[in-house]
């Protein structure tokens, strides 16, 4: 859609259950912009038009202009409330200030490439995705829209952790950011380098396996 980082608002000068259902009932949907040294506003945006901007992945990895009555907003989305018998539907959006110079902490979608190739998927192997998405820590003019895992190479019941992963310049995985690692190296040894993509055997063909095994056996019983 056109323009897709830029979302229009309105300022929002009531407060309340009561008024937020009213607003919800017009088509509108409550949200808040805080953080930085400004204090937080409260605003509503068109639930209609911003549904559509979340049909985009990289709506949720981006910096965002919010225009509210022209005064323009660099925020990016940090959460949202969506009702719980309907994922269509959005009660409520945070949006965090973001501020040039100050690294900031996100979610990034995780796109993994490869799959067709990768020498355990032609052994029969299957692709588990363990994640979907990783939180990084980066300036906001570093924010990737999404990270690859290339998985080319990835042969029968191999995984890939996250301190395999290629980085953007910049860019640095907060797992592996606790303070009390002295190196990235100790990091990549600890509970905190989870994996993100394994190949492994089918359940089917192990119980096939784990059968004919058992068969050979009792073959051999008898003679």
């Amino acid at each position: 859609m056109n323009n897709l980082f830029k979302v229009q608002a309105e300022l929002r000068t009531d407060s309340g259950k009561s008024t937020s259902r009213r607003h919800r009932h017009a088509g509108k949907i409550p949200a808040i912009i805080y953080g930085g040294k400004e204090s937080p506003v409260s605003i509503l945006l068109d639930h209609n038009v911003f549904i559509r901007h979340l049909d985009e992945e990289v709506f949720y990895a981006h910096i965002l202009t919010i225009n509210i009555n022209s005064v323009k907003e660099q925020v990016v989305l940090k959460d949202l409330q969506r009702h719980p018998a309907s994922d269509l539907k959005i009660m409520h959006a945070d949006f965090l200030r973001i501020n040039s110079k100050h690294a900031m902490t996100m979610s990034v979608p995780l796109h993994f490439i490869g799959e067709d190739v990768a020498p355990g998927v032609k052994l029969g192997g299957l692709i588990s995705h363990l994640m979907t998405d990783i939180e990084v820590t980066c300036l906001p003019k570093n924010l990737p829209e999404y990270i690859e895992v290339d998985v080319s190479s990835l042969v029968m019941d191999a995984t890939i952790r996250l301190s395999e992963l290629v980085l953007p310049e910049g860019v640095q995985l907060t797992a592996l950011l606790h303070k009390e690692y002295k190196n990235i190296k100790e990091a990549k040894r600890s509970s905190h380098d989870q994996s993100m993509v394994s190949i492994h055997t089918p359940r089917a063909a192990i119980e096939i396996e784990e059968n004919v095994t058992e068969l050979e056996t009792e073959d051999e019983g008898t003679e």
